[in-house]
């Protein structure tokens, strides 16, 4: 006889990923222990961006409001020549699909003290700090991890390692990298503004004598990274003095406070395998992409809400093949934005001078044509836990509703977790309410307000109700009302628990 576990799940590492997926599988109701091997949170800031999809999940975890004002909204994104020409340039809005601003830059402290009192709030979560995990023992029914500092093995169901790009779990696995061959150091150096100084908030520098990033993190914190010509040059071009010669142009030692220099190698890599077994890669334990589109962390974060809806699913009964569809889904999706950031990755890094010359003439070119600035648009995900109807795949957009004299955002209204939103103009054809399915009609039990969101996307993709998982991501559509039973059926059987696929054995 096994010995249950003593977990329900185990989340190797502690930074935001890891503190997403404790925080929304605790909030789930299930046992998690976190293992972090460091004594203290980072306290440093590592990430600098985060778009509105991911705020979404802050919202969803309780900390967005009270986070937001230490964040800087930005809505344009420049990237320059060395002359200070306009080649390409990004917009984001105000406001974007998801409900909130489309890009925000942030401290990353901030961030992380908001979600480790998210997640220390929860009674079901244990964290331990100064915890590293030594060795990793599978067996039918659970996942044993042996710790380095001589306390008893901890047991769990199931893990999620979120431990980095040198992710032990990763190695210990034996897991291969693709590694797309895009690598490149770079010297960061992050400063605390004393005052006066106003440098760009968001800007690739493309030039080929020295390619510059500046990048705002919050609201008192800037960050410049240099590309360098070698990791060995780091140790002469880290010196303060040195660090302060290159952004004279937009810092002086009277305007702010030098923080840190740190060297980075900017990788492009995808683990062979997110799940073995028992055991899941999140974050840069799975895959790791250069920095120009800030989506490092916004894709942990995915990967993140992904694993916690599935793995409560599991732990509910529902057939443990559906894990396999978590990299089925997030892959395709991550090699598109890594496919993008080495793409712009590229443009900015170009350092032989008639390159660039050329380089400079064909975006300058584009942009006159353009006319408008640029917006970045991600795919939906790969084949998975979703139909075959219009819109699958496709992360469902928020907006402002109305329900009893309450007016706000859609998941502050109705709330989240699987969602069948019906148009009440195609009829009132709801199926009856269900344990693990909120059913709201648009113009019964809400309405739209001013913008319109979910009146205007019924309009536009001709459907009669749309149904979306916990991640926000649509499952599937139905054209018409007579097809809503069809599509609540389909994902009822998709998450029927085990045990009722078994006959029952008569006498």
């Amino acid at each position: 006889m096994t010995t249950r576990a003593e977990y329900d799940v185990a989340v190797i590492g502690y930074g935001p990923v890891g503190m997403v997926t404790a925080a929304l599988l605790g909030r789930s109701g299930h046992r998690v222990v976190v293992l972090e091997r460091y004594a203290t949170l980072y306290n440093r800031p590592r990430a600098a961006i985060f778009d509105d999809e991911t705020m979404r999940t802050f919202d969803r975890l309780g900390i967005a409001n009270s986070l937001e004002p230490k964040m800087h909204r930005q809505t344009s994104y420049e990237w320059r020549n060395g002359s200070g020409e306009l080649l390409i340039e990004h917009s984001f809005a105000e406001i974007g699909r998801q409900g909130w601003a489309e890009w925000y830059m942030m401290y990353q402290p901030d961030l992380e003290d908001a979600l480790d009192a998210c997640v220390r709030l929860l009674p079901n979560v244990t964290v331990r700090m100064n915890t590293p995990v030594t060795g990793i023992e599978q067996a039918s029914d659970q996942v044993a991890l042996t710790l380095s500092n001589g306390a008893a093995p901890v047991t769990a169901t199931y893990v999620v390692a979120c431990d980095g790009g040198n992710s032990f779990t990763r190695e210990f696995l034996d897991i291969g990298q693709e590694d797309y061959g895009f690598s490149e150091p770079w010297m960061v150096c992050d400063f605390r503004l004393t005052g006066g100084a106003a440098p760009p908030k968001a800007r690739q520098v493309c030039d080929p004598v020295q390619p510059i990033s500046v990048i705002a993190l919050g609201h008192e914190h800037h960050r410049f990274s240099f590309m360098l010509d070698s990791e060995e040059s780091f140790a002469t071009e880290s010196d303060p003095e040195s660090v302060w010669r290159r952004v004279a142009a937009y810092l002086t030692p009277d305007q702010a406070e030098l923080i840190r220099a740190a060297t980075y190698t900017f990788r492009s890599l995808v683990a062979q395998r997110w799940r073995i077994e028992r055991v899941l890669l999140a974050g840069d334990a799975a895959h790791q992409m250069p920095p120009f589109l800030g989506q490092g962390m916004c894709s942990g974060i995915r990967d993140a809400q992904n694993i916690a809806f599935k793995l409560d699913a599991v732990l509910a009964g529902i057939d443990s093949d559906i894990l396999d569809t978590y990299q089925s889904e997030r892959e395709p999706h991550v090699r598109a934005v890594i496919e993008k950031g080495i793409e712009l990755g590229r443009i900015q890094t170009v350092r032989d001078p008639k390159l660039a010359a050329e380089r400079d003439a064909r975006l300058l070119a584009q942009r006159a044509e353009m006319h408008v600035p640029e917006k970045l648009r991600f795919p939906g995900l790969g084949p998975g836990l979703r139909t075959d109807t219009p819109q699958a795949g496709y992360l469902m957009p928020q907006g402002m509703v109305a329900a009893e004299q309450r007016k706000g955002r859609f998941d502050e209204i109705v709330g989240t977790g699987f969602v069948l939103l019906v148009d009440e103009r195609h009829g009132n054809s709801a199926p009856p309410p269900h344990a693990d399915l909120r059913v709201v009609t648009l113009g019964v039990d809400i309405d739209d307000t001013d913008d319109g969101t979910y009146t205007s996307w019924f309009d536009e993709h001709s459907c009669a109700a749309v149904l979306w998982r916990p991640d926000f991501y649509i499952y599937g559509t139905a054209s018409t009302a007579a097809d809503i039973s069809a599509l609540v059926n389909t994902l009822e059987s998709a998450l029927r628990p085990v045990e009722s696929l078994v006959p029952t054995r008569t006498a």
